[in-house]
């Protein structure tokens, strides 16, 4: 949880709080990266998936990356993705890509408004075009 966006590490762990009540244990796969630790994952994506323009659809550059920002955590076990599908608004906490179940990301607005619509992957992202 180090290196984290603090309003961010707040949600989570009052979410992680409220799940527990619900029987939902949080687990956090992935939070902070560096770049050098991002880099290495995009290599390993183009690898696996064939070309840059696929792996874009899975893992952002070090550039772009809100984990590199420590803007965005990735959740684990589907019952706790499940739990936030549900309740993750209510906390600012937000799906960003319909491809990617586990990637949540600080949306503030979110407990008044709701999640903003999800991008089909990254690739649909304006923020991943530098």
């Amino acid at each position: 949880m180090a290196n984290l966006d603090p309003d961010l590490l707040k949600a989570l762990r009052q979410a992680a709080t409220n799940a527990a009540d619900d029987g939902i244990e949080f687990y956090v796969n992935s939070g902070w990266r560096s770049p050098h630790y991002q880099n290495q994952l995009l290599r390993e994506a183009v690898s696996k998936y064939g070309s840059e323009a696929e792996a874009a659809r899975w893992v952002a550059t070090a550039a772009t990356s809100p984990h590199v920002s420590g803007d965005a955590v990735d959740i684990g076990h589907s019952d706790t993705t499940t739990w936030l599908s549900d309740h993750g608004a209510e906390y600012g906490l937000c799906q960003i890509y319909k491809n990617e179940p586990w990637h949540y990301e600080l949306r503030p607005e979110a407990i008044d408004d709701g999640c903003p619509r999800m991008y089909a992957d990254p690739t649909q992202d304006p923020r991943m075009r530098q």
